[in-house]
């Protein structure tokens, strides 16, 4: 399930994980969640939480996440993940140098600074 947080910045989308996250969640939220604010701003922002109530990802919502990032290839300004999964944490690490823009990885107990990175 995808929960949205509040943020200051209205560039900024920012959405929680909770459970496990399916290729409805990334159809039914997540993009169309993206493409709205797309329509109202050429370039976005993203806070991903992976908090403590998230157990992770089913196969399709890989894939769709996947996809995202291919398809909004150059519509974000910047990219905060928080999440205390090491492999996730890797994994993002690494393709974030490869990214048109910049990405930060941050623990759970960062939330706060996340924010604010991803809102200057």
């Amino acid at each position: 399930m995808i929960n949205f947080l509040t943020v200051q910045n209205d560039l900024v989308l920012a959405v929680e994980a909770e459970g496990k996250v399916t290729k409805d969640d990334y159809q039914s939220v997540i993009i169309p969640a993206i493409e709205n604010k797309l329509r109202q701003y050429k370039k976005i922002r993203l806070l991903y939480e992976l908090g403590n109530h998230f157990s992770g990802f089913d196969i399709k919502a890989i894939w769709e996440d996947f996809k995202v990032g291919l398809t909004h290839w150059s519509d974000f300004e910047k990219v905060a993940l928080v999440s205390d999964i090491q492999w996730i944490r890797m994994i993002t690490k690494l393709f974030g140098f490869i990214l048109p823009y910049p990405v930060q990885v941050f623990h759970n107990h960062q939330l706060s600074q996340a924010q604010e990175w991803v809102s200057c």
